[in-house]
């Protein structure tokens, strides 16, 4: 009896022994809970090929793969929910198809907190962060923050005055699309500063728009405005208008404005398409100082070839921060600078690192 209990403590032994290294399953690390990995050896009783099962929730096992290498991994990410135990079934099969060995194994996925293949991110997001916190408490403080002048923000005061001196209007067109466009937005904000400086220099401004929301918000900007300068008179609630939505229908209402009006300075600022040449055009025809600004590459050049100056891209989302020099929005653009700096000196330092033949600074940066 005890030669007995000693010959099946050894055979469990075994049986466990050969089934840990068959068949091993474990979370997949640095993901959301989604995948459990899977590696398995035959090499030991000589397998011609593989099939990994798991059980589903009715009892039953579907195949997930398939091999006919001896040992190998595979990670299984198909309706995995962290938590859930899972069983898997390998079957191994000799070269006549027929059944060698089967090994079952339980395990579950758990949800990590972070992913360490993407910790190269978070260093670049940390300094990004620190930088943009230092600038806006450097700002707060007093120092004086450099930014590079742009030639279209600070002609603005001089188109303004211009429009006066002609007794002529403002025109002031904030793009194409709704206020969920940031480029709208950034027109929006720009046009604070010009009505400001249009009730001072009491001169005429005209805003044709072809979105509601984009009517609503820019007619309290404008009166806000009238208010901030000390004329709140001044201010006319049809200045701000609603042509059409319609792309070329509101083109051609504002061209019609352009022709009859015959305004002294145009300021295009926002998200545009096609018709950005039709509007830069038909001011440039009529003799009017134009001020243009777009994040669209494809209607850039139409308007720095027709219009006198032009914000290029993030020229026009730091416009805000350029006119307004409010310290957060200081901060956080010399900090977004700074960041940009980090980046191209990064890849500088990269492109040197591969053409010399080492590669560790472009496998910490891969995200995997």
């Amino acid at each position: 009896m005890k030669k007995l209990l000693i010959f099946l403590f050894i055979s469990y032994t075994c049986f466990l022994f050969s089934q840990e290294i068959l068949l091993n399953i474990k979370d997949k690390p640095n993901n959301d809970g989604s995948a459990l990995s899977i590696s398995w050896d035959t090499s030991q009783i000589e397998a011609s090929k593989i099939i990994i099962e798991r059980e589903t929730s009715d009892g039953e096992f579907i195949a997930i793969t398939s091999s006919e290498e001896s040992t190998g991994n595979f990670d299984d990410g198909s309706n995995i929910i962290p938590g859930i135990r899972y069983i898997y079934r390998l079957t191994a099969f000799d070269n006549n198809d027929n059944i060698m060995q089967i090994v079952m194994t339980t395990s579950e996925s758990y949800a990590q907190w972070f992913n360490k293949d993407k910790i190269s991110l978070l260093i670049f997001a940390l300094l990004i962060t620190i930088s943009i916190v230092y600038y806006i408490f450097s700002a707060r403080s007093g120092k004086d923050l450099y930014i590079r002048k742009i030639s279209g923000l600070e002609s603005m005061d001089e188109s303004v005055g211009r429009a006066t001196e002609m007794g002529r209007p403002i025109l002031f067109i904030p793009g194409t699309l709704d206020l969920d466009d940031m480029q709208t937005i950034a027109g929006l904000t720009l046009l604070r500063r010009l009505a400001q400086k249009a009730a001072e220099y009491d001169a005429k401004l005209i805003v044709p728009v072809c979105r509601s929301m984009v009517l609503s918000t820019a007619k309290e900007i404008v009166k806000e405005a009238y208010m901030k300068a000390g004329r709140p008179d001044a201010y006319d609630p049809d200045s701000v208008f609603y042509l059409t939505d319609d792309q070329f229908g509101y083109v051609a209402g504002v061209d019609g404005i352009i022709v009859r009006e015959k305004p002294a300075a145009n300021f295009f600022l926002g998200a545009f398409y096609a018709e950005s040449l039709i509007l830069a055009e038909t001011g440039f025809s009529s003799g009017a100082i134009q001020t243009a600004g777009t994040a669209m590459p494809s209607q850039l050049p139409f308007f720095v070839v027709a219009c006198d100056y032009t914000l290029i891209g993030e020229e026009l989302f730091a416009a805000s921060a350029y006119l307004s020099k409010d310290p957060h929005q200081l901060g956080s653009l010399k900090g977004q600078d700074f960041g940009k700096a980090i980046f191209i000196v990064v890849l500088t330092i990269g492109i040197i690192l591969e053409i010399s033949g080492v590669h560790f600074l472009k496998d910490f940066l891969a995200l995997h």
